[in-house]
């Protein structure tokens, strides 16, 4: 994860730092400024990895340089004197202030504090910090130290002695990496494409996002959390099937990925819960949703499927998505936030009482679209948006859809998930208020459509291409006498027809000439690899193969298929002599017109 961070932070120089993170403490009590500062200063010669900067040595290879000793930054307001309104304006201004300022990883310490005093018993103290150092597990692990060292004036007797990072460290490099490779390659295997929802533009500049958020309230969360106690699953997965559910909806995709947050806290490691530093990883989450299995078991399998990997979750994402070889996996990320701070009760000799004022950090990812979800008596939804990515109508439908799937989850998990419905009421009343303008063709059939048309326009220009027009009359003659040819080669209702042409004026005639023969056309693409190709007609099976003599060079040999190329002198004259209106072919809605192969 460090390496992730480390490469946005030195590629990404002109937007701003998404990776700076800040922590908001409001601190009550008769406090020591002075007193509070060494205690910092205690926090940064206990932790090691602190006082970390990230440099490349000559070899290329960059490795984190830990100076004995480094200035505190720390900086100190006094906005007592302001009525309360504008000492909260000049708080939130210090505190933008400070996030704006871009850390160099280079130059340690990659953190700073600002002290604001509001009141003689009422502080606001300010951390900043870039998240290389730090994940969200070790905040509240610093919090109770801090109190600590500061009821014993900055003397770390008073604590445990610390689990080192470098342990940490040590226990990463000796992880079985075939094994995790191996385990990734199985669970990413037949993915046919990523999950994007927006396009890909690695210039594209950092930018902070927008924000949603959405709290379940008691009763759903409680019964949201009794029905996963009593399947066996954690809320976690519940909310990751769920965040499934909806980015499939929106993207049409029946296997998505996104990213997710994992702890990277092996308990096999001594100590590790108690431990300071970034041991966070990005991993992707699969779901494959089949519409014909319930939400129920479409949860459970995900369960076990996220089990299996939890051994593996310490491969960089970089190398997974190597293993996936499709690029870019995802664009979306979501992170379950479970940390310690109900744990936090202070020593009973310290005068200060130290707790997050979380509406006022500030985290972000690089993704267009993180979801943040926090479990409690409410189930508090965070949604960030890029808002030049994704406007906020459609932030705030997947919002409603995700709140939605969690409410099925409890009301009616064993429901197919083809068939559930995450629209709103709302959308569902705007879908119904829309004027139906399609004209009404029960029983019509595609040709009989052109053919009327091609009647009540027969001039009109039906095709232009090369700069040859082709109009209504003569695009519908020339389709006939290429559909009696196709009928007098057996081919009708229930055949398939394979198409490998170029872009062209023919290409539309030959469609419409297959349709009206009441065949199904299959089209081939000549730049297809041949295995691809081969694969297709052997499949299909079509009766026929319609093609040009250029073209049919590029194509491999398909035995026991009959060509006909289209440019040939024979075909030309045949086609001549051919009538110009429609086959008698009985055509049926149902009779099939098209056969795809999707990538």
């Amino acid at each position: 994860m460090q390496e992730g961070l480390l490469f946005h932070s030195r590629y990404e120089q002109d937007g701003a730092d998404v990776y700076a993170v800040q922590h908001v403490f409001d601190v009550r009590g008769a406090l020591d400024a002075a007193r509070l500062r060494a205690a910092v200063r205690a926090l940064l010669r206990r932790h090691p990895n602190l006082r970390a900067g990230f440099r490349q040595v000559d070899s290329g290879q960059t490795v984190q340089l830990i100076p004995r000793q480094v200035e505190l930054p720390w900086e100190e307001s006094d906005l007592s004197s302001l009525p309360a309104a504008e000492a909260e304006a000049e708080l939130a201004r210090i505190a933008a202030k400070e996030h704006a300022r871009r850390f160099d990883l280079a130059e340690p310490p990659l953190l700073r504090f600002s002290l604001v005093r509001l009141a003689a018993e009422h502080h606001r103290l300010i951390m900043t910090t870039h998240h290389i150092l730090l994940d969200g597990w070790s905040t509240p692990i610093l919090v109770r130290e801090l109190t600590t060292l500061y009821g014993s004036h900055g003397d770390a007797a008073a604590l445990p002695r610390v689990t080192p990072y470098r342990k940490y460290l040590g226990w990463l490099a000796g992880q079985d990496r075939p094994a995790a490779d191996a385990a990734w390659r199985e669970a990413l295997a037949g993915l046919e494409q990523p999950t994007l929802l927006t396009p890909v533009d690695p210039t594209r500049a950092a930018r902070m996002p927008e924000r949603l958020t959405v709290e379940l309230d008691e009763d759903r969360t409680a019964a949201l959390a009794d029905w996963a106690r009593r399947q066996g699953v954690t809320m976690n997965t519940v909310l990751r099937a769920a965040w499934g559910l909806v980015l499939s909806r929106h993207t049409g995709q029946d296997d998505v990925v996104f990213g997710t947050v994992v702890a990277g806290r092996d308990p096999q490691l001594p100590g590790v819960e108690a431990m300071v530093g970034l041991f966070i990883n990005m991993v992707p989450v699969r779901v494959a949703l089949d519409p014909a299995r319930s939400l129920r078991s479409t949860v459970t399998r995900l369960q076990e499927e996220q089990t299996r990997l939890t051994v593996h979750h310490h491969l960089g994402l970089a190398r997974i998505q190597q293993l996936a070889g499709t690029g870019d996996l995802f664009d979306t990320a979501m992170v379950f936030e479970n940390y310690p701070w109900d744990e936090t009760g202070e020593p009973p000799d310290t005068e200060l009482r130290i707790a997050p004022d979380l509406g006022r950090g500030r985290d972000a990812t690089h993704y267009p679209l993180t979801l943040i979800a926090a479990p409690g008596r409410r189930l508090y939804l965070r949604l960030d948006y890029r808002d030049d990515l994704i406007d906020r109508d459609t932030a705030v439908g997947l919002l409603d859809r995700l709140t939605r799937a969690l409410t099925i989850v409890t009301a009616d998990a064993e429901r197919p998930t083809g068939r559930i419905d995450l629209l709103t009421d709302e959308e569902r009343a705007t879908l119904s208020a829309v004027p139906d303008r399609v004209p009404r063709t029960a029983g019509a059939t595609l040709p009989g459509l052109f053919e009327a048309a091609a009647d009540k326009t027969p001039d009109t220009p039906a095709v232009v291409c090369d700069g040859a027009t082709l109009t209504y009359r003569e695009l519908d003659e020339r389709a006939n006498r290429l559909a009696h040819l196709l009928t007098a080669r057996g081919m009708g209702p229930e055949h398939v027809v394979a198409l490998a042409l170029p872009r062209s004026a023919d290409l539309v005639i030959a469609v419409l000439a297959v349709l009206k023969a009441g065949a199904a056309y299959l089209p081939l693409d000549p730049e297809y690899p041949h295995a691809r190709l081969t694969h297709m007609v052997t499949d299909a099976r079509p009766g026929l193969l319609l093609t040009t003599t250029a073209t049919r060079d590029h194509l491999p040999a398909v035995p026991g298929t009959p060509v006909l190329l289209l440019d040939a002198a024979d075909t030309s004259t045949d086609l001549a002599g051919r009538p110009t209106h429609s086959p008698a072919t009985v055509l049926a809605p149902d009779h099939p017109a098209y056969v795809i192969y999707t990538s």
